[in-house]
């Protein structure tokens, strides 16, 4: 028996264009995000920026022939793309149990509030889009949204009270960046972050971090071509972003703390596994008393400073209990599942973007799966997300 319904850990939200103009106070309304309409264009007005949505974002129930990256109105898209309730009625036609959404307008961790100006409203826009979130979606629809959360990234403290007020209303996770040095902000070595990581590891909220959430994907040069750099960007990010979390040292500090690499992939995983722990057996003993930073000078390495390494690291280890890769379509990662291991894989169908299987996930994912046990299915698709977000899915037999 495979499996039909499944938990898509990683969707997206458009943003309706009434989000910002209910939430905030009515006095912050003609700076606020909101959408402006110039003849047949259309876009996000914010402070001094105008965004438009790309039709790449927004791609559902149109054929491949129709993808186009050109800017589109509310009318291109499909309803589900921003409301709630006709949300809900594609994932029913897609089989989606349960979906968590990051966001579009402020992207996929709320770069764009981070950049604004004017960060009293910064704040209270980040805190409109999380109850809009928890109202209207998760609230309105039991069990069939895992609410992820978006922070104030330029203070940590604030964030961390955000992440407090939010986990008491349900709140599971919270999307951060997969390098936060490239948006100008302190990597994740340097205790930064500690009030952030803190909290989530007190609250259980997992840190989920999207595929371009640090603003700048990978490529090998300007004029990369683009299927290259898209076949290229993701997993060359988030291998950066793995690495970077299991040598950081955070595990140890936060040990309830958990990473989600979301839209991701897994394929790649094993290699990086297996690398990091050719790199712990054969440069243990030099790099556990000092850092050095190897592209100063090709003839010697210049010292950056003590290493905060830890000659024991288990790798291995640290990955099983708190890092969970994503996946949309990786037949080459399930093939490599008992290396991965069948506790660290989620689905998602990436509902409404161009990489989507939506509606048609269950037939798709079923052929790659198809092959493993009911039990290592039912994990993938419904049982690791459940476990790893400490949610409870709608039943299915409640579903119309």
């Amino acid at each position: 028996m495979a499996f039909s319904w499944f938990i898509s850990v990683d969707d997206h939200l458009i943003e309706p264009a009434r989000l910002w103009q209910e939430r905030l106070p009515g006095r912050w309304r003609e700076t606020g995000p909101r959408i402006v309409r110039e003849g047949e264009s259309e876009f996000w007005m914010y402070e001094d920026r105008q965004v438009v949505t790309t039709g790449l974002n927004a791609v559902a129930g149109k054929t491949r022939e129709e993808f186009s990256p050109e800017p589109i109105t509310y009318e291109d898209m499909r309803p589900g793309c921003y409301e709630p309730a006709a949300r809900v009625a594609d994932m029913n036609q897609g089989h989606v149990l349960a979906s968590m959404l990051f966001p579009s307008f402020p992207r996929y961790c709320g770069q764009v509030f981070h950049e604004a100006k004017d960060k009293e409203l910064a704040l209270l826009c980040v805190r409109a889009w999380n109850d809009f979130i928890l109202e209207e979606f998760a609230a309105a629809y039991p069990g069939r949204f895992i609410p992820m959360m978006i922070i104030p990234l330029w203070d940590p403290v604030a964030a961390a009270a955000e992440i407090e007020r939010t986990a008491a209303l349900g709140a599971k996770s919270i999307a951060f960046s997969e390098n936060p040095t490239k948006l100008g902000l302190p990597s994740i070595h340097n205790g930064f972050w500690d009030p952030v990581f803190r909290t989530c590891d007190e609250a259980g909220m997992v840190v989920s971090m999207h595929v371009g959430s640090s603003s700048n994907l990978i490529r090998t040069s300007d004029d990369m071509p683009t299927l290259a750099f898209m076949a290229y960007s993701a997993a060359a990010n988030q291998a950066g972003t793995l690495l970077d979390w299991l040598f950081s040292g955070n595990f140890t500090k936060f040990p309830n703390l958990r990473i989600a690499l979301s839209e991701g992939s897994i394929g790649w995983i094993p290699y990086f596994l297996e690398r990091a722990e050719q790199v712990v057996d054969k440069q243990r003993y030099w790099a556990s008393r000092f850092d050095i930073d190897m592209n100063a000078n090709h003839e010697r390495g210049e010292q950056k400073g003590e290493a905060g390494f830890d000659m024991d690291t288990d790798v291995r280890a640290l990955f099983r209990d708190h890092v969970y890769g994503t996946f949309i379509e990786d037949q080459a990662g399930i093939r490599l599942l008992d290396v991965i291991g069948e506790d660290n894989v989620m689905l998602e169908c990436d509902y409404p973007h161009s990489d989507s299987t939506w509606p048609d996930t269950p037939r798709l994912a079923g052929k790659w799966l198809g092959h493993l046990s009911q039990e290592v299915q039912d994990k993938i698709t419904v049982g690791n997300a459940s476990r790893v977000y400490d949610f409870t899915p709608a039943d299915p037999a409640t579903i119309g």
